[in-house]
């Protein structure tokens, strides 16, 4: 697979986008610029709004990093992003996910997918208790 559009490479980057790079480069503590972002700064106000974003979502708060991350595991598979999937489960092994929990964590993605799937096939009508929630 390749990008619809050019990456920007760090040296080929403007002021606004190096900016961007090193605030990702140090907040993972990495030498490099992932593809993503090099791929999203083809239009800087999106990688701005992305990482900032995301930055500002994933910081700590009430749910844990290792939570937060499996979270983005479980949408990215659902939605079928292989970048996102890797780069999440990386990232969730990282904060402490064990084997055992990423099996669990699949077990749930896929029963879930199933049953939203039959469910939304189905057109089942929601029960009145749940409207309360």
């Amino acid at each position: 697979m390749s990008a619809t559009v050019k990456p920007v490479a760090y040296e080929e980057a403007c002021d606004k986008v190096r900016a961007v790079y090193d605030d990702i480069m140090s907040s993972r503590n990495i030498d490099f610029v992932p593809n993503v972002w090099r791929t999203l700064a083809s239009h800087p106000p999106t990688l701005e709004r992305v990482w900032y974003g995301l930055k500002e979502v994933m910081a700590p708060g009430a749910l844990d990093a290792r939570t937060k991350e499996m979270i983005a595991v479980a949408v990215s598979a659902t939605n079928g992003c292989e970048y996102c999937t890797r780069s999440h489960t990386r990232q969730a092994r990282g904060h402490g996910m064990t084997e055992e929990m990423y099996g669990e964590l699949m077990a749930v993605i896929g029963m879930f997918n199933q049953t939203n799937k039959l469910i939304e096939g189905y057109q089942v009508e929601v029960d009145g208790f749940l409207k309360e929630v």
